[in-house]
């Protein structure tokens, strides 16, 4: 499930996949700097690719569920919290 899905599901609206994937990469982004963590520390804590990482922040992928749980693991959050945020800037 990607995170548009699981905000539409979970508030029931419609949102473009588009915008929604830009606003979780944002707060990743800004989590992952409060955190003081780079992209490659992050990518290593989540088990993905630093590419990966910098595609997300920059809204240009669309996370699944599993990869939402595995980048709050790292960032040290419920995944519920940013797709709440996402919602939230929507």
């Amino acid at each position: 499930m990607s995170v548009q899905t699981i905000v539409a599901i979970a508030y029931g609206c419609v949102v473009n996949p588009r915008t929604a994937a830009q606003h979780f990469g944002r707060i990743v982004r800004q989590r992952r700097l409060n955190a003081s963590m780079s992209q490659e520390t992050l990518a290593a804590e989540a088990m993905c690719h630093p590419t990966y990482i910098s595609l997300v922040e920059r809204g240009l992928r669309n996370p699944s569920l599993d990869t939402i749980l595995k980048l709050a693991g790292a960032l040290n959050c419920p995944a519920w919290t940013l797709v709440q945020e996402t919602e939230a800037r929507l």
